[in-house]
């Protein structure tokens, strides 16, 4: 990035756009954030996740969310990924119908990557991307067909602490939303298209309310008009299960569909629940999409996505091609397949892949069930869920691999996040912080509720404590000690080690991470 670059990305008029937003939006959102706080103190008193009894009005009514741009009527196959150069012309390149570009799960929020990230999607806009690779000299340009770009910006716990307003940082959400839709509305527009975001880690449709307000006034001040900017709503919380048709409806001049993070969401089961002994889940693993819990909600996604005419986005493939070992490559697929088979003939629109060699795989699977290009005209008005589908606790075994499995992932994935990657590869899957979240999570619950594995013993600190020596040891042997000792993994392991073992769930990895990511010097301070 140079500075060049850096000085288109923050004109002044871009830095008084997103000042304006800061100032309107972020004290409502603060509050928002206190609500949550609330709610989680009513979740540890036992009182159960329901359906809102003030809102019934809401779900039984008849109304639908607002017409849908032509070229967000076929999303059956959606690649995502993080904000560098390559990523996005290989994707947008990729023969998948949409390329959500994430500011978020994927992307580690250095000031570097979310300006060079704003950079290569401006220039993604006009057609004007290129990349040279520098270690082999391969050119990338964008070719003929290209998918339809969706930006997911950082969710609303996350600060922005390289630009402050008025003494405090701003929401890493509003500088990433507003940045892209600043510099790239008009020109979108003008290209056919138009801004479209994905929404992640709703818990509530206040926070929807919050988002369409945001849009409201950036349409406003961009004179653009009203409901041009789309948004698709990622129902990767437990909370926002109970609230699929409130959030769309806060959002239906604007709302697109809602997708099922099942990652995230399996994070948010164990965090919202953190209290509930009977709700200890086996490992990880084993929390699959055949759970009835997991069923319950992506069927649920589909039923009210379909009611409200939005489109109902399956889940991620999460596999990357694996080289040099035919069989497990097709093994590999396979599950692709099956789980891509079980979102069609549930009723999804479409799915997300996060790698290209996917994407023939997964629209071949549609294909073969789904006929035009959505499936909005199934209703599903056989599945009637109710709270306590939503709520039963996934089953499975308890064991010692699992325990290693978190924190073999759980270390990497934040070693390599606090050198700056996102989106990471381990054991031939694309892990982004979902992952980690779920790994440091589980092994939380575990140890508070000292959950006894399958072959009887306790989770105990000591047990932890020797499975993840003996893991780092597994690691050096499969990176290399030159990789090992040149990294990060000093500060991963103690924050790991931190979180596992803190006395209180905490919220988002990311946020006690943030500090040790980058220089949190603030580069904008703008003042009255």
């Amino acid at each position: 990035m140079s500075q060049d670059q850096t000085s288109e990305i923050l004109t002044p008029a871009a830095v008084a756009f997103v000042t304006g937003l800061t100032r309107a939006f972020a004290p409502r959102l603060q509050t928002l954030l206190a609500a949550r706080a609330t709610r989680r103190a009513a979740f540890a008193t036992a009182r159960p996740l329901d359906f809102r009894p003030d809102t019934q009005s809401i779900r039984d009514g008849d109304w639908r969310v607002a017409e849908i741009p032509r070229d967000l009527l076929r999303r059956v196959v959606e690649i995502t990924g993080p904000v560098d150069r390559k990523m996005i012309i290989n994707a947008l390149n990729s023969g998948a119908d949409a390329f959500m570009a994430d500011f978020e799960d994927a992307t580690a929020p250095t000031w570097s990557n979310l300006l060079d990230g704003q950079v290569n999607l401006r220039d993604a806009v006009r057609g004007t991307i290129s990349y040279t690779d520098p270690a082999t000299g391969k050119s990338y340009a964008l070719g003929r067909t290209l998918a339809t770009l969706m930006v997911r910006p950082r969710g609303l716990h996350l600060p922005e602490a390289h630009m402050t307003v008025d003494g405090a940082a701003v929401p890493g959400a509003l500088f990433d939303f507003g940045l892209f839709a600043f510099h790239n509305a008009k020109a979108l527009i003008e290209r056919g298209s138009g801004p479209y975001f994905y929404l992640p880690k709703l818990e509530h449709a206040d926070e929807a309310a919050w988002w369409n307000d945001v849009f409201d006034a950036t349409e406003d001040e961009l004179g653009i008009g009203r409901g041009v900017i789309k948004a698709t709503v990622l129902i990767e919380t437990l909370p926002a299960a109970f609230q699929m048709d409130e959030i769309l409806f806060e959002l239906r001049e604007h709302a697109a569909g809602l997708n099922c993070g099942r990652w995230d969401y399996i994070f948010s089961f164990i965090k919202s629940r953190r209290h509930d002994s009977d709700a200890i889940l086996p490992d990880r693993v084993q929390v699959g999409m055949v759970q009835p819990c997991m069923r319950a909600y992506t069927q649920l996604v589909v039923r009210t996505c379909h009611r409200r005419g939005a489109f109902a986005i399956g889940g991620m493939a999460a596999q990357i091609p694996v080289k040099g070992d035919p069989s497990a490559n097709a093994a590999a697929l396979n599950g692709v397949r099956a789980d891509k088979l079980r979102e069609v003939t549930d009723g999804h629109d479409g799915t997300w892949v996060a790698h290209p060699a996917l994407v023939a795989v997964a629209r071949e699977t549609f294909a073969a069930h789904m006929r035009g290009d959505n499936q909005l005209d199934r209703m599903r008005d056989d599945m009637h869920v109710t709270p306590a589908e939503l709520l039963q606790t996934p089953t499975g075994a308890r064991t010692e691999n699992g325990v290693r499995l978190n924190v073999r992932v759980g270390v990497q994935y934040i070693e390599a996040w606090l050198r700056g990657h996102g989106a990471v590869p381990l054991y031939n899957m694309m892990e982004d912080t979902a992952t980690a979240e779920i790994s440091r999570a589980q092994l939380w619950q575990w140890l508070a509720h000292r959950a006894q594995l399958d072959d009887g013993r306790v989770v105990t600190r000591e047990l932890v404590a020797r499975v993840m020596e003996e893991e780092l040891v597994r690691i050096g042997e499969e990176i290399g000690a030159e990789r090992m000792q040149g990294g990060r993994f000093p500060e991963a392991v103690a924050l790991f080690d931190s979180l596992i073992n803190a006395k209180e769930l905490e919220e988002f990895l990311t946020l006690p991470a943030y500090p040790l990511l980058d220089d949190l010097t603030p580069h904008i301070v703008v003042t009255t």
